[in-house]
């Protein structure tokens, strides 16, 4: 997640596709410029302590963190532990390890939100004093039902009647302290009270409409146990804990986008220090779902197997399934930042997956499903090893030593029986060649009493080791495939998209309804060359002509359990190869709506097209 500082004094530079900055940077570079904050650039991750992040907190995290490397300015990692009912220190210890794995570094600079709360507690007191904060009775339906709601009416305009004031509005405020002081000793059960900001119940957003500053509950926290019985919302101790901490950009997710001016007038109220709020478009990902609340719906209803499961959009679930975190960076830097809502295509996530398993994995053997070959003029005592190439894109990945023996395993859509225009895989009476090894020819198929191929009898030619003719005859098929005798059995998982439909529950009762039965398909057994029969959970190979796999945490010694992380063909490349991406738009946008081709030709009749 490095990033060069750049020269401050110079003009702003060009973004990483060569055009202009994003709106972030844009914005920070002006304030560098003007000396707001005295030049100073710091920014922080706040997540809530109850789920494990996901590939949409990844792009926040890329976001704030590059903010601050680039601008040589600092970064916090803070947990907004604000409610004890569904935060746990679970969540926490695996957040940290999530955000380290994608490469973060906070330099020590991790906090909590309830580090604050005495803090917090005192600014509330304060602001009762200002006659801006008061103790209502209401319960949350009586607030909602005097605060008043939005109405879009018929010609699209929205109405939002003003709404009526509690009736516990004008309270004195040595009445609201002294209730106040009574809600924290645990005077009052759960919901009885509220601490309610004293803004404007006629404002135009309904934020602005006293919004609860603290609400009564009674639950023992992760970290300050009993201590407390009145906890803060995320509103009011949002902008404080950046004030707190000196934090001079606080980049959010658009959701907050309405919640600003009450960031804003909280800080102003208290005339504390005052960050710069920005928001940007949160990730939408298709065939993946990116709430918390499904994420641990999808948990606790048993659809799969954890937060980890490989095919969970969660860091830890990229882990395992073998996706390397530079592979996740780059997927952020390349999709970028925008104010509008949009959707990138799952392929192109895959994509950058492969750009970077290309390069760095090493290359494997590996027969998913299986089908013997014998070679019969080969002795049957005999075992050769050839050299095998690691990695064909890293010359320094050097060699290894792949045993061959009389009997092999190939995978079974290498053989047609009676093979269709353009197959040049194995058939009766063909050549093929063993990668590494020799050209072979199949010289029957046997068969079981129901019909189905079993079995191939094969032929080879002794001159040819190394996979050449001296005679110069070509070969148009290549086979991978593993010797039967020095064979590994393992256990493959293949892993695809948790969800069929591109837009998961879009017109459904449910976005279950979506869920892919085809998303875990599990191969037992399949064979594996020797060298991945000790490999260490964590491991990432390429199975060659197949696809890219992690080692397991279930492997056990000997019986090595893989997940496949993403297969070999690119289906995001060949849709770029076709067409040109739309100018300004980031790699792997989905548009939200098709393009007006009624306005296109009318615009070609204009020019005389």
């Amino acid at each position: 997640m490095s990033r060069t500082a750049p020269d401050k004094s110079a003009a702003p530079p060009a973004g990483p596709d060569g055009g202009a900055r994003d709106f972030i940077r844009a914005a920070v570079d002006e304030d560098v410029r003007a000396g707001r904050y005295q030049g100073r650039v710091h920014t922080r991750f706040p997540p809530e302590p109850n789920a494990y992040l996901h590939i949409g907190h990844a792009k926040a995290l890329y976001v704030s963190y590059g903010v601050a490397q680039e601008y040589g300015g600092k970064f916090n990692l803070r947990f907004d532990d604000t409610n004890p009912l569904t935060e746990e220190a679970e969540y926490v210890d695996a957040i940290v390890d999530d955000a380290r794995w994608l490469g973060a570094d906070w330099q020590e600079r991790l906090f909590f939100a309830s580090d604050y709360f005495e803090e917090m507690y005192a600014r509330a007191k304060d602001l009762i004093r200002k006659g801006k904060a008061y103790v209502c009775d209401l319960t949350p339906e009586q607030m909602r039902e005097l605060r008043g709601t939005r109405a879009v009416r018929e010609d699209g305009r929205v109405d939002t009647p003003p709404g009526r004031d509690s009736p516990h509005r004008d309270r004195s405020v040595d009445e609201n302290l002294d209730l106040f002081e009574r809600m924290r000793r645990g005077e009052f059960p759960n919901g009885a009270k509220t601490l309610r900001a004293k803004i404007d119940m006629a404002h135009p957003n309904l934020n602005m409409r006293d919004p609860v500053m603290y609400r009564i509950q009674h639950a023992a926290h992760h970290r300050q146990g009993d201590a407390w019985c009145i906890y803060p919302t995320y509103d009011w101790a949002h902008g404080l804990e950046d004030s707190i901490e000196g934090i001079t950009h606080s980049l959010c997710s658009l959701e907050y986008e309405n919640h600003r001016p009450l960031y804003d007038w909280f800080l102003d109220a208290l005339g504390v220090h005052h960050p710069r709020q920005i928001e940007f478009a949160r990730l939408n990902l298709t065939h993946t779902v990116l709430s918390k609340r499904r994420l641990l719906e999808l948990v606790r209803g048993g659809h799969v197997r954890g937060w980890d499961d490989p095919r969970m959009p969660t860091l830890c679930g990229l882990r395992r399934r073998g996706v390397p975190p530079e592979a996740v960076r780059a997927f952020c830097e390349r999709i970028g930042v925008s104010k509008a809502d949009s959707w990138v295509d799952v392929q192109f996530f895959e994509h950058c997956v492969r750009e970077d398993l290309n390069r760095t994995a090493p290359r494997v053997m590996g027969v998913l499903s299986p089908l013997k070959v014998v070679i019969e003029n080969y002795p049957e005592a005999k075992t050769e090893e050839f050299d095998a190439v690691n990695n064909p894109e890293d010359p320094s990945a050097g060699t290894r030593k792949v045993p061959f023996g009389r009997t092999l395993h190939i995978e079974r859509d290498d053989f047609r029986e009676d093979p269709p225009r353009k197959f040049h895989r194995l058939a009766p009476g063909r050549e093929v060649r063993l990668r590494y090894a020799y050209l072979i020819t199949c010289r029957e198929a046997v068969k079981d009493a129901q019909g189905r191929v079993v079995e191939l009898r094969c032929t080879y030619d002794p001159a040819t080791r190394g996979g050449d003719a001296p005679d110069g005859r070509k070969v148009r098929g290549t086979l991978h495939w593993v010797s039967a005798r020095h064979a590994v059995a393992a256990q493959v998982r293949l892993v695809g998209p948790l969800f069929a439909a591109p837009r998961p529950g879009e017109g459904k009762d449910s976005f279950l309804d979506d869920l892919d039965p085809r998303s875990l398909e599990v191969v037992d057994p399949c064979y594996v060359e020797p060298s991945l029969s000790e490999a260490p959970a964590g491991h990432r190979c390429q199975f060659e002509r197949i696809g890219y796999f992690c080692v397991d945490p279930d492997t056990r010694p000997g019986r090595p359990v893989l997940n496949r992380t993403v297969t070999l063909k690119d289906t995001w490349a060949k849709i770029e190869k076709k067409q040109a991406r739309p100018q300004g738009e980031k790699h792997g946008k989905v548009r939200d709506k098709p393009r007006d081709k009624t306005r296109r030709r009318a615009r070609g009749n204009k020019r005389g097209e």
